[in-house]
């Protein structure tokens, strides 16, 4: 097919047929902040295919290689060993696929998978059910708001401080077109959860409390209590929960009183794939199943009674009647949650609890040899394997002149909360199965240089 430009006649026409006055026009839903002024600088307007894919070459150069760097971030995105064997069953031809396929008669394959996905991730969470996955952590969060608003008949939710803040921003996004009142409480850099602030804001028109488990921080907060004063005020508990694998050792969520539990399912399976496709995780209580957002596969029997796989209780079109709908996510991450069922299939229970023991192993021996540092105070020694240390200056920069030294050092708490100055000497650092002691020996040496170099 030729590639034939449009004309300014063209382009004229299409404009008047939507309404707009320019092409700028189609565009003013993005921030003027957050549009370029120009082309962008050091690109030339033309060039041949070998050209750019130097010039890109070079650009990615620059980048510090997550997979063989000294690697310390965490903050809603691990890194963590996938077994060979997932990335091989996943490409399969039966399973890899743009397209989710759900028709029983021609797909029990993948509908068997997601079924067992649901088992997984309700035995996990500790929920009576679970879905057949979601986008991602963050819209799952706003999809339980959504949720409990149509359970409670009520429109206001509170969010912890210990929120992850990008779950924040989505969340408080999104409520701008449905008009929910969104309470977001403040983050405090203390060694306690905001248990007390959180249950403080609860009223009789609160719809849902939202708490991560851990939170953003690493601190662990007392579900069972915001529990109880969520329910007396006939509120749902939505628990947010970033890092999986922390439930191999922690209690789940829906064993301490949470109604819906939500969270990010990257941690399994998924590896960090420069920021996505992730995968949204949702489960809940049996008596809240029809308001349940997204798909759900359900075991049947077929007209000659064999075991079989169907979509259940809801059906696609059901996403798309836009008011009518619980939810207008019109699909799931359906590879992402295949490499999740495969990965936490060859651990098992007892391999997820030995993959987070060895994960808590790591964070104590990374915490232990920090805080020999001069300056460094941990914030909480309530943690798994996220922890955040309080430096002497600006965690910001830091990062920065660790990464001149090829570590990747954590997250500065700078970085996702800009506005609030008080945070901005936390560090959130992260030890995973794929750290090493030698890995931990070149942050601290590096911090440790970082820091020095300051005092002198």
């Amino acid at each position: 097919m030729r590639y034939l430009p449009l004309t300014p006649a063209d382009r004229s026409s299409m404009l008047e047929t939507v309404g707009a006055s320019s092409v700028d026009e189609l565009f003013c839903d993005v921030p003027e902040a957050a549009r370029l002024s120009g082309p962008i600088a050091g690109l030339s307007m033309h060039a041949s295919e070998m050209a750019v894919e130097r010039h890109l070459g070079k650009l990615a150069a620059k980048n510090l290689d997550a997979g063989s760097a000294p690697f310390f971030l965490g903050a809603g995105a691990y890194r963590h060993h996938v077994p060979a064997s997932v990335d091989h069953l996943i490409q399969r031809g039966e399973f890899l696929t743009a397209y989710t396929p759900y028709q029983p008669e021609i797909a029990q394959g993948t509908l068997q998978v997601l079924f067992e996905f649901q088992t997984q991730v309700a035995r996990m969470f500790g929920t009576d059910i679970a879905n057949a996955s979601m986008y991602d952590g963050s819209t799952a969060c706003w999809e339980a708001i959504l949720m409990a608003a149509r359970v409670t008949r009520k429109g206001k939710a509170v969010l912890s401080g210990g929120l992850h803040p990008h779950y924040g921003e989505v969340v408080r996004t999104m409520a701008k077109f449905t008009k929910d009142e969104i309470v977001s409480l403040a983050p405090e850099l203390s060694a306690q959860t905001d248990d007390a602030a959180v249950i403080a804001a609860i009223d009789a028109t609160t719809s849902s409390v939202v708490v991560q488990y851990p939170d953003i921080m690493g601190r662990i907060p007392d579900l069972e209590a915001i529990a109880k004063a969520a329910h007396a005020a006939k509120a749902l508990l939505i628990v947010v929960v970033t890092e999986p694998v922390a439930l191999g050792l922690l209690e789940a969520p829906g064993h301490l009183g949470a109604d819906v539990v939500v969270g990010e399912g990257q941690s399994l399976g998924v590896g960090l794939q420069f920021g996505g496709p992730y995968l949204g995780l949702f489960g809940c209580r049996e008596k809240f199943v029809r308001q349940m957002p997204g798909r759900l596969c359900g075991e049947t029997v077929d007209a000659e009674g064999k075991r079989g796989f169907v979509l259940t209780l809801s059906t696609r079109e059901q996403h798309i009647r836009r008011e009518k709908a619980t939810s207008n996510i019109c699909t799931n991450s359906g590879l992402c949650a295949l490499a999740f069922s495969i990965h936490m299939s060859l651990l098992g229970g007892e391999g997820l609890e030995q993959l987070a023991a060895i994960n808590h192993d790591r964070t104590q021996a990374l915490v232990e040899r920090l805080t020999q540092i001069p300056g460094v105070s941990l914030l909480s020694d309530a943690y798994f394997n996220e922890v955040t240390l309080v430096l002497p200056r600006d965690a910001r920069e830091v990062v920065r002149e660790l990464a001149d030294k090829g570590i990747l050092g954590g997250v500065s708490l700078g970085r996702l909360f800009p506005e609030q100055a008080y945070l901005h000497n936390g560090l959130l650092v992260t030890a995973t199965e794929t750290v090493t002691l030698e890995d931990i020996e070149e942050f601290a040496a590096g911090l440790a240089a970082v820091l020095e170099g300051e005092a002198a």
